[in-house]
Formats: C-alpha cells, sequence, structure tokens
C-alpha cells in the first residue's frame, strides 16, 4: 500500500508543477483536467501526508522515552500518534477503494406513485420536494423533464435531472420503494394508512458513454398534456421514444420545444439503457455479492417514513431517526452519510477477503 501512495504523491507532486508553469494555462482544457485530477488525489495525498507526519512523531516520541525528563510526556505522544496512525490506515484504505466511475455524474431520477392510491401520489410529492430541498440544499440544479400530476396534487409518475457536482455519488442509494405511514389527507376516520413509492436513481451518461443505434428508436410527437401554456397544448412539442430491441418508452413534454424534447429524451433513453446493461453485467458475475446498502433493485423496500411517530428507519443499514420533518426538508446528509459508509465497509471487507 504505501508504495502505491508514495506514486499518488508524486504525481500529484507533478500536478502542481504543471499546475505551477505559465505555459500550461495557454490550453484551458488541459488546466480543467489538471485541476480535476488533483481534486480527485487531493484526499489520499492529504490523508497518507497526515500518515506519515504521525510515523514520524512515533519515532521521534519512542527515542524520547529513554530520557527520564521526557518519559512521561513521550508516552502520552507516542499512544496518541500510534492511534492516528491506525485511523489514518483505514482512511486511506478506504481511499484507496476503486471508485464508481459514475461517481462525478448529474442524476435522473424518476419517482413513480405505488401502492396506496391518491396517497400514494401524495407521497411521491412529497419524495420529489424533498429531493428538490436537498439539491438546493447542496447548491445542484433541478430540472422536470416529464410529469404526470393528479387532481388532487399528487404524482402519478415524475423525472427529473439534478445537476451538481458529485450529484450521483450522493444519491444513488436512494433507488428503491419507500414506504409512508401517515393519516392520508383524504382520509375522514384518522386511520393510518400505509402507501408506497418507487425511486430509481440514473447516472446521466453521454454518447461515449452508451452509443445508440437510431435506427433502434421510433420517435412519436404529441401534444404536451402539461403546464406550459397555450403554446406547449397548441404544437406537438412533445416527444416519445421508443426502443425497439427492448421496448422501453421514454417521453418528454417539459421543454417548450420538440427539438429540446427530443435531445432531453434521448438522454434519459441512454441512462435506463446504460442502468441496463450494468445490471446484466452485475447479475452475470453470480460470486460478486449483494451489496448491504442495496442493489439499486426498483422492488427493494429500502425505508420507512412513520409520520405519526416522526419516524424515518432505513432497513438497509438500521438507522433510525427521530426527525422526520427535518429530512422531508430535504435534510438527508446523516441518511446519505451512513450508506456511504456503509457501502465502503462492505467494500474493504471484500476486497481483504478477495
Amino acid at each position: 500500500m504505501l508504495d502505491k501512495l508514495r506514486s499518488i504523491d508524486l504525481h500529484y507532486q507533478d500536478l502542481e508543477a504543471r499546475l505551477g508553469a505559465s505555459e500550461t494555462y495557454a490550453d484551458p482544457a488541459l488546466v480543467a483536467r489538471l485541476n480535476k485530477e488533483q481534486r480527485e488525489l487531493e484526499p489520499v495525498v492529504t490523508a497518507y501526508r497526515a500518515y506519515m507526519r504521525r510515523k514520524k512523531d512515533l519515532a521521534d516520541a519512542e527515542t524520547l522515552m529513554s530520557d527520564p525528563d521526557m518519559k512521561e510526556l513521550a508516552q502520552e505522544e507516542f499512544q496518541q500518534a500510534r492511534e492516528d496512525i491506525q485511523r489514518l490506515e483505514e482512511e486511506l484504505k478506504i481511499l484507496l477503494l476503486p471508485s464508481d466511475p459514475n461517481d462525478g455524474k448529474n442524476v435522473i431520477v424518476e419517482i413513480r406513485a405505488g401502492v396506496g392510491g391518491e396517497e400514494a401520489a401524495l407521497f411521491a410529492h412529497s419524495l420529489y420536494r424533498m429531493y428538490s430541498m436537498y439539491a438546493e440544499r447542496s447548491r445542484w440544479k433541478t430540472e422536470v423533464d416529464s410529469l404526470s400530476e393528479t387532481e388532487l396534487g399528487g404524482i402519478k409518475e415524475i423525472c427529473f435531472t439534478i445537476q451538481g457536482d458529485r450529484a450521483y455519488s450522493r444519491l444513488k442509494f436512494e433507488s428503491g420503494v419507500h414506504r409512508v405511514q401517515r393519516v392520508p389527507e383524504t382520509e375522514s376516520g384518522g386511520r393510518i394508512h400505509t402507501s408506497t413509492a418507487t425511486v430509481a436513481v440514473l447516472p446521466e451518461v453521454d454518447e461515449v458513454d452508451f452509443e445508440l443505434n437510431p435506427a433502434d428508436i421510433e420517435m412519436q410527437v404529441f401534444r404536451s398534456s402539461g403546464a406550459g401554456g397555450q403554446h406547449v397544448n397548441k404544437t406537438s412539442s412533445a416527444v416519445r421514444l421508443i426502443h425497439k430491441p427492448t421496448g422501453t418508452v421514454v417521453e418528454c413534454q417539459q421543454e417548450r420545444s420538440q427539438f429540446q424534447n427530443r435531445d432531453k429524451a434521448m438522454q434519459i433513453l441512454r441512462s435506463r439503457l446504460y442502468e441496463e446493461k450494468v445490471r446484466e453485467q452485475e447479475d452475470a458475475v453470480t460470486s460478486q455479492r449483494r451489496s448491504q446498502v442495496g442493489t439499486g433493485m426498483r422492488n427493494e423496500r429500502i425505508r420507512t417514513y412513520n409520520f405519526p411517530q416522526g419516524r424515518l428507519t432505513d432497513h438497509r443499514i438500521g438507522l433510525t431517526l427521530y426527525k422526520l420533518d427535518a429530512v422531508m426538508n430535504g435534510d438527508l446528509d446523516e441518511i446519505i452519510d451512513g450508506l456511504v459508509t456503509a457501502d465502503q465497509a462492505e467494500r474493504l471487507k471484500n476486497s481483504q477477503e478477495s
């Protein structure tokens, strides 16, 4: 491990030197690439340098313990340095784990009302609001791609894009079935109902990641039935794409231009097919363990939102929080951090066993 870390540190120093050279700035694309690479390596290099400093501190403290006047102070420093080294070793092992190539991408989120009729649609709307507020907290941009609403303001189905730094790395564990327990607005008797909504989180992939054959795609245009004013409804600006080999259907009607809707629909279709391809590859590797935090399967129950008790439970990691109002207002970091930590621990365990 140390040889690899030394090599990374040397490469980081080379990046610093290149970014410090005036001739580098003649090529903006090169500067952007070098800055990106430097940012990715910085956490590893910072931890490695701290590790090496504490190793030196440990050796110095061990030497000082032979001095009667310094022995007590040196023992304290020795113990603290040893604890820091152990902590940094574990941190470095995690930092050296192979990263998900999609972690830096934007995400496409699809939410569909499940079991529970109108209450399920209202819950789907609550989830959309929760993710929108989390995106706002994270200074990300949210853009609705397609929307099907109910008369009472619920959401039958919504597809939206979140653009932001490492959005997929933070939201990828949200895929699955979300369950709500609460008294519906439509319930006059005060009984608690259980409803569900399904969330799918896809990395936004481009043509380089996944190429589509135009001959496999049938395009249909129709008049939008959603919001957007008279212009939207008078022209056939909405687009439906059908991927003939798989039967996958994507609609986009939020943009005012047919061309914009087509481009967005192609983006969503590409991401859906990419996800399916990755899923098939993972399923083909029978020896691969299923992650504790989930495979992202759409039929996997992952979380319960209990409104009468103000309680949220994530079933994958056994996390229970009694701050449901804050969570529904976009305070998701504690949940996401727990899922990320659990995933890292499991991948580390698997890497040591393999």
